[in-house]
Order: C-alpha cells, then structure tokens, then sequence
C-alpha cells in the first residue's frame, strides 16, 4: 500500500471545520484569475487598514500557511505537530524590508529563535533569508565582484557580523542554522559566506546547512565540487535540497538580459537532478547532511527506498524529510506515523508583514502543476472518508 494515500492520518490533526476551510482555500487558489486579483486587493486592503480584514486573512489563508503572529502564539501548532511526531522549524517570513535597523532586528528575532529551540526537542532546525540581513543591490554588487565604496564595505561587514552571530549562537545551541537560497544572481555570494561558515562551524557536525535549489542545471556540479572541499579539508556539509522558487523571474531576467538562463529547460530535468542529488547525499552520507524539502512523493519514496537499501534506522540523524505547512500533510504525517524525521515549515510573523510570503505562497500553488490539484483531492477523499 501507498503510505502516502492514507488520509486519516494526514489529516488527524484536523477538524471537519478546519478541512472544509482548507478545501475552500485550495479551491480558491486553484484559479490563477482569481489568485492574481486576491493577491492585489488583499496586500491594498492590508495597506490602507480596511476594517476586519486582518481578522478575515487570520481565519482563512493565515491559518492554513502560518503558525501565528509570534513565537509564542506558535506554541499551541508546534505541540499539536510534536504529538503526531512531526517537527517545526520557524520561519520568520518578513519579507523585502531593506533596513539597517530591520536588519538588525532580524537577526536579534533569528538569534531569539535559536535559543526559544534550543531546550525544545520538537525544534531541532532554525531558518532565515539572506536577505532578511542586506540589502539585495549589496548582495549583486558582491556577487558580480563589484568594487565596495567604504561606506558600502563598512555595509557589508554587518551583514557578515549577522550570519557570524547567528552561527556561534546555533553552535552554542547545537542548533542546525539552514541558509535559504535566493535568486542567482545573489547566489554566489550567499554560497561564499556558507562556504566559509561551514569551514568554521562544522568540524565536529553539520551546523551550517546551505540550500540548493535544484531547478539550476549547475547546482549537481556545485554539490560534488562542496562535497569534495569538505572531504579534503575535514568537515562536514549539510545542504536542504528543494527544486527552487524563482523560475519565472529567474527566465524572464535571463531573457531581458541576454545570457544563458540558469534553469532547467524542463521539469523531468529538474526531478533528474533533485533525485541525483539524494543519490549523491546517500554515497557520501559520512559527510553530508541531508534535508529533503519536498512535496513531490516520488522523491520522498526514493528516499524511503535509499535508506532500506542502505539498511539505515529510519531515523538516521542525518536525514531528514521537509514540507511547508499547510500542504502536503499526506507526506509529513505519514512519513512521522511510520518513523521517519520530519519537519514542517511553519512561518510566523505579523500579519501586515507576512502578506508578502503569503502572496507569494498563493501564487506558487496556483503555478506549480497539479500542487494545488493533489492538495484538493486528498481533502475531499478525507471528507468522504468521515462521512462514511
């Protein structure tokens, strides 16, 4: 039997007004026409403070892709997930702020994550963006090798001081810090300080992990290249393998600016290379560290099949099976019932301030084939499955 087709248990933790909300949303989400000008009147309305419409995202799309508006209103969700053995790693998802006191607010809220996890077993990872700590033309300025200003020099040096502190804090915690990946055009300079954060705080264990948006034809090449470096120089790689979520932006630039794009020309290529990259992580699973981020269970059953041919405890402290929450409960909570590590994703943040990372969650729904579509499927059979 197909362990990911059990719909009792992907949704045990979900009452039957809570499943119905959550069909209504996917449905919603399902229509491109309509998610585009929801997204428009919603970030107008959050703008100009309509009435009751913070309390309308809170019960509807809030609810289903964040855990709250704080750490602490995050609690209840993340012992709700832990009794059915599922994970959380927080993710602070305030987006496209580009100030120096933002800046620094950020990474005192990562830092405060690292020890809000540090003594709670359900919370073994934090996250951030690198570009919750600069600013993005200083990340391109530093990615194309540009010559720095001493104003921008003096820049670049906080945002490196950040990513400093945040590491010693994580190791201190013996917390695993995850860097998330941004455009290619950043890319560069983001994998350099991950690089040399690895070299640094790794020695003992994998507490840098770097992410490898696997829809990049280079990102293979890239991980053997990482894997090698690591083995000469004696320290451990962690990297979370996901297919990526820029492509649209990533060909549009590429095109506009006349240069070979770096994506996949298609998506078989792109599950080619993301399964090559599990297959890569398992040959060298004494150096690397393995966080799977998908919603695609083909990859997670290969992972599965890997780790019987590897006759590894499912359990193995070194792999790990990822979802975002709010979808793919169908992998997450069976993957947790049948004893593998998982963990769930759970944005947080102000309401006013996540509404960019929830825009952009609709958006990616409505334009990854069949996501939304696997989503509304599972909820009705489990909708029927109650009735009956």
């Amino acid at each position: 039997m197909n362990i990911f087709q059990n719909t009792e248990v992907a949704f045990q933790h979900k009452t039957n007004t809570q499943l119905k909300k959550a069909k209504f949303l996917f449905q919603c989400i399902q229509n491109p026409i309509l998610t585009k000008i929801g997204n428009s009147m919603l970030g107008f309305l959050v703008e100009i403070n309509f009435p009751f419409v913070k309390s309308i995202v809170k019960n509807t799309i809030f609810e289903q892709f964040c855990g709250g508006e704080s750490r602490k209103e995050c609690l209840p969700v993340i012992d709700d997930l832990y009794k059915n053995k599922v994970h959380s790693i927080l993710d602070y998802s305030v987006e496209g702020k580009e100030d120096e006191k933002i800046f620094d607010q950020t990474c005192e809220e990562i830092i405060s994550i690292i020890q809000f996890s540090e003594h709670n077993a359900s919370m073994p990872f934090t996250v951030f963006k690198p570009t919750g700590f600069g600013r993005f033309a200083l990340y391109e300025k530093v990615n194309q090798k540009q010559l720095l200003n001493e104003e921008e020099t003096a820049e670049w040096k906080r945002v490196l001081n950040r990513f400093e502190r945040v590491a010693n804090e994580a190791k201190k915690a013996n917390i695993t810090i995850m860097i998330d990946a941004e455009e290619s055009w950043i890319q560069d300079a983001i994998d350099t300080i991950a690089e040399d954060l690895m070299r640094k705080y790794n020695v003992e264990k994998c507490i840098i992990c770097n992410t490898l948006q696997m829809y990049r034809h280079d990102r293979l090449t890239y991980l053997k290249s990482e894997y090698k470096k690591a083995k000469e120089g004696n320290y451990f790689v962690g990297y979370k393998i996901v297919r990526g979520a820029y492509m649209e932006k990533e060909r549009k630039r590429a095109t506009e600016m006349n240069y070979i794009s770096p994506i996949q020309n298609t998506k078989e290529e792109t599950d080619m290379d993301y399964n090559k990259a599990i297959e890569i992580a398992f040959e060298h699973k004494e150096t690397i560290s393995l966080f799977a981020g998908t919603h695609n269970e083909k990859s997670c059953q290969l992972l599965i099949n890997r780790m019987n041919e590897f006759n590894l405890n499912k359990d193995f402290h070194k792999i790990w099976f990822g979802q975002l929450f709010g979808m793919s409960d169908n992998l997450s909570f069976n993957l947790a019932k049948n004893g593998y590590n998982v963990a769930k994703y759970l944005p947080y943040g102000p309401i006013k301030e996540v509404i960019p990372y929830l825009m952009r969650r609709a958006t990616e729904n409505t334009s990854v084939a069949g996501q939304t579509g696997r989503e509304l499927e599972l909820l009705k059979q489990e909708i029927i499955r109650r009735k009956l």
